[in-house]
């Protein structure tokens, strides 16, 4: 028999408080209501986003759909309780997976476990994926807010999401396309981007003890603020030399670096060579290997070393290519050429087995 003394046991006993999810809802509409689409039928509160498939400007829609998170990037938005910009970190990956087949992002629905629910937290991480979603050009179509008491501590959090895009059958950019003689063309990341927090977190703030707050002069400002630089989205961007340019297709570089994400766009036969002279990389990369003793081959195939997306451009489209991204204020240059492979020789610390080649050394680094 129950202790008649025994309190009550409710839900918000056990650790979710389903007023302050509501509170949530209440607070963040605002934000999702922002980053519409004219196809978005209702608003936020149902049980499903909808979105009207209004496909007439394709003679066969093919929908690309991508997941994704921002990884332990999260872990230096909690330490410096800044959460406004995790929320463009997050569409970025994800809408930048879809448009390097050409597709354009219709809207993105996102998913934000919480160790206890706090309505303005949420609603400030919600404001930076609405914001994200704006610079996309896709609709925030909804998402789950879920909270987890015991399995996260209070204020902890983590982030993902799914988007969906639509390319016509026959513009689909990919690996197919690329031929011999085809060049590379650069596009400078804004930073870390969100891959391979787990090792700069433990080079700068466990080897090296840096505090987050602490004056970095190579940056100009603090350590945290340059941890949490918000990814560059750069849908838009593909999206107009897909519209001008012959392009092949893109090459997104994330997780794995550049030579495993450009081999991932190059058909059988074909290999790529990058020039490592062409750009120097930010003074973050140069602190984690120097603080770190990371060789450049670990450092290559974890982080972006600043180039956030390559396109593949046939060499009579590049200069048009270059001033389409220069003109949108993308820092833009040739970054190699794609070569038949058994004509590539002389690997330079690709990583083993690639037919991505990198060759020369960075200026400056």
């Amino acid at each position: 028999m129950p202790d008649p003394e025994q309190p009550r046991a409710s839900y918000a006993s056990a650790g979710v408080d389903i007023d302050a999810g509501e509170r949530a809802v209440a607070a963040l509409r605002p934000h999702a209501e922002k980053a519409s689409r004219p196809e978005v039928l209702g608003g936020i509160g149902g049980f499903a986003g909808l979105f009207a498939a209004k496909w007439g400007k394709y003679v066969e829609p093919v929908l690309a759909a991508s997941t994704d998170g921002v990884g332990t990037k999260v872990a230096i938005a909690q330490a410096m309780d800044k959460h406004d910009t995790i929320g463009q970190d997050l569409v970025a990956m994800v809408v930048d997976d879809l448009v390097v087949c050409g597709a354009e992002p219709l809207f993105l629905q996102d998913y934000i476990a919480v160790g206890k629910l706090v309505p303005e937290q949420v609603a400030t991480i919600v404001g930076g994926i609405a914001d994200g979603c704006q610079q996309a050009g896709c609709a925030l179509l909804g998402g789950e807010t879920a909270e987890h008491p015991g399995m996260m501590e209070d204020g902890g959090y983590d982030i993902s999401a799914t988007g969906v895009g639509i390319v016509d059958a026959e513009k689909m950019l990919r690996p197919e396309r690329v031929r011999p003689g085809d060049v590379l063309v650069a596009m400078a990341s804004s930073g870390l981007h969100s891959n391979g927090y787990s090792l700069a977190r433990h080079v700068l703030l466990d080897i090296a003890r840096l505090p987050l707050d602490g004056h970095v002069e190579e940056f100009e400002h603090s350590l945290g603020e340059e941890l949490l630089v918000p990814t560059r989205i750069y849908a838009k961007d593909c999206l107009a030399i897909a519209a001008e340019t012959g392009v092949r297709t893109f090459s997104h570089i994330t997780g794995g670096g550049l030579a495993r994400n450009v081999e991932r766009i190059l058909p059988d036969g074909l290999a790529a060579v990058i020039d490592r002279g062409s750009w120097t990389p930010f003074p973050v990369f140069k602190l984690i290997a120097s603080r770190g003793r990371v060789d450049r081959a670990e450092m290559e195939k974890t982080f972006n070393m600043g180039i956030g997306m390559v396109a593949v451009i046939p060499p009579d489209d590049v200069d048009r290519a270059l001033a389409i991204l220069t003109a949108r204020h993308v820092t833009s240059w040739v970054l190699g050429e794609v070569h038949r492979a058994p004509d590539v020789e002389g690997a330079d610390a690709a990583v083993p087995g690639s037919r991505v080649v990198l060759r020369g050394e960075h200026p400056r680094f």
